[in-house]
């Protein structure tokens, strides 16, 4: 193999190894939230055991979980997509071409 090709196999090992870190971070909070989710919704209350306290205001949090952690795992798609958004790259340069032109026409405005 040449540089360039291990190069460029160690950059798609490296973004395979990022994906599946996300798909597993993803996977592992649909089934943590799910489980939380069904005991916040009592369904998993008849397999509880007796001394597990089943009131249903202990089982508040797992909103304010699901939101959370929802949040950081938006975050981390964001970041591992982020090639993905150019949008902001493209407005970036629009503006600066903007402000390149303008300061051109004002600059010879007062020649």
């Amino acid at each position: 193999m040449t540089p360039s090709q291990e190069t460029k196999r160690e950059l798609a090992k490296k973004r395979v190894l990022e994906l599946k870190g996300f798909f597993r971070h993803l996977r592992v909070f649909v089934i943590v939230n799910g489980i939380f989710f069904a005991l916040r919704m009592g369904w998993l209350i008849p397999l509880l055991p007796d001394w597990f306290p089943t009131e249903p205001y202990y089982f508040q949090w797992v909103d304010l979980n699901i939101a959370v952690w929802g949040v950081i795992l938006g975050v981390h798609a964001l970041t591992l997509f982020r090639h993905k958004f150019n949008l902001f790259k493209k407005w970036e340069e629009r503006k600066i071409k903007e402000f390149m032109d303008k300061e051109g026409t004002e600059s010879k405005k007062y020649k």
